[in-house]
């Protein structure tokens, strides 16, 4: 590979780095990326950092080079070693370090890798890290030696999982970790906890043998739904690549999506603290406002995007929020950032405490006919100027209801269709709700006559 000047453009994502290890992100890149976080850092007047890393067949090296990179620029640095994302971040606020490194590629395949950040106890994302990109591209870093030394957080985290499990039912749940760096844990909780527990994929390997570990896509859930069938489970619930988003199914493999796991796990939380704002993003369901509102409390719609939902919790003093993508943030007697088993640990306790199964409780929920999310092909010069030309049309129209805070959302007599320009790839992204699937079919004619207007090719829709 020819040596470049700075770093690969395309892996200064909006929420966090990633790219593919020896083309668009290498061992060198991590440690310019550590020497850049750690002047930032001084910059701050912070000193101190956390880091850990997944599972990925290349985290041990990438996450070596970064403390190698942050050591040379004078940071204090805490190896907290491999586990789930939510382990550093809890290992950041157990060590109270001024911030928190982890080496992940989260649910991408297995050739990609990449960091997650917080400074100072908010998220780094945005121009954030388009700063430290620019930095490294100056190299301007500051020349001091830091210091090096390791902490085990595993025991600590898992016992911290299990403080707030509570209920008297004993249920059955099956488990796909989906060979991620949560495996581990999820082996440790498990054994801990009543009921009866059966497991797959939990063996932590980085070329994620058994299937992608994505498990907001339902097709990555089928060993899933088929080890609750033949077990005969209450529940499934799996992880992602890193253990920061949950997937969750009930006893008749039907998936609960982010905005209706997140009205049921409402429900202690607003019992606890009425009237408190929950949070979900553009892409939920009219269903999510509505029950959130029946349940005493007040829904809150925010843009896309960890950062952005981790940012409006600390403005808001929000203590639950979500994505449709799974993340859950739990401030409500937790620490607001997303951990996929300590989401786990609480949909077990509401359980576990009622007469209902995880089954009725969806039952009960409103049911909306929608697409899932989709994606179709535009430029990355051409997507953003889309939505924009987009808004400008909707604002000449008197009688148009919608939101610009992330993309559009426009509510109609049938529902409500959304599209947003992809913050990580080259891709427009479409959803669509209504009632009924005449609705829904009506909804989609309009989404397809928008993107004919604006040069683009609907059939991928």
């Amino acid at each position: 590979m020819t040596k470049r000047e700075g770093l690969d453009p395309s892996v200064l994502r909006a929420y966090d780095i990633r790219g593919v290890v020896g083309d668009t992100l290498t061992e060198d890149d991590m440690t310019a990326i550590g020497r850049a976080f750690a002047s930032e850092m001084a910059n701050r007047g912070a000193k101190t950092v956390a880091v850990g890393y997944d599972g990925r067949l290349t985290s041990p090296a990438m996450a070596s080079a970064l403390v190698a990179g942050l050591y040379q620029s004078g940071a204090s640095v805490i190896q907290t070693g491999m586990g789930p994302s939510p382990m550093a971040y809890f290992a950041s606020y157990k060590l109270g370090t001024d911030a928190c490194l982890m080496v992940t590629g989260s649910h991408n395949p297995p050739d990609f890798n990449g960091l997650k950040m917080t400074l100072q106890g908010k998220a780094f994302y945005g121009d954030d890290i388009l700063e430290l990109g620019a930095r490294v591209a100056r190299q301007d870093y500051i020349d001091a030696e830091g210091d090096i030394s390791e902490q085990e957080v595993f025991d600590a985290y898992v016992d911290r999982m299990l403080i707030d499990y509570e209920g008297t039912k004993e249920l059955s749940v099956a488990w796909d970790p989906g060979n991620g760096a949560a495996g581990d844990v999820t082996k440790a909780v498990t054994a801990r906890l009543p009921g009866r527990h059966v497991m797959i994929n939990e063996t932590i390997d980085g070329t994620f043998p058994a299937h992608h570990p994505d498990p907001t896509v339902e097709s990555n859930l089928e060993q899933l739904k088929d080890l609750v069938a033949r077990e005969k489970c209450d529940l499934g619930i799996a992880f992602d690549g890193d253990g920061d988003r949950i997937g969750v199914i009930d006893a008749q493999g039907r998936v609960l999506w982010g905005d209706q796991l997140l009205v049921l796990l409402a429900r202690d939380v607003l019992a606890d603290q009425p009237g408190a704002p929950i949070l979900c993003d553009v892409k939920a369901s009219r269903m999510f406002f509505e029950e959130i509102e029946k349940l005493g409390g007040k829904p809150v719609m925010w843009k896309v995007g960890h950062s952005h939902i981790k940012s409006k919790m600390v403005e808001l003093n929000a203590p639950l929020a979500g994505e449709m993508s799974a993340h859950i943030f739990f401030k409500h007697r937790y620490y607001g950032y997303d951990d996929a088993m300590y989401a786990a640990i609480r949909l077990l306790s509401l359980l576990a405490k009622s007469d209902k199964s995880l089954a009725e409780y969806r039952d009960d929920l409103p049911q909306m006919v929608n697409t899932p999310e989709i994606r179709i092909d535009c430029a990355d010069d051409r997507k953003f100027d889309v939505i924009d030309e987009l808004v400008t049309q909707l604002r000449k129209d008197p009688d148009a209801d919608f939101s610009d805070m992330d993309g559009v959302r426009v509510e109609t007599e049938h529902g409500w269709w959304l599209l947003r320009a992809s913050n990580t790839q080259p891709a427009l992204v479409i959803r669509c709700e209504s009632d009924t699937q005449d609705g829904l079919d009506h909804l989609k004619d309009i989404v397809r006559g928008t993107l004919k207007a604006h040069g683009l090719d609907p059939a991928a829709f």
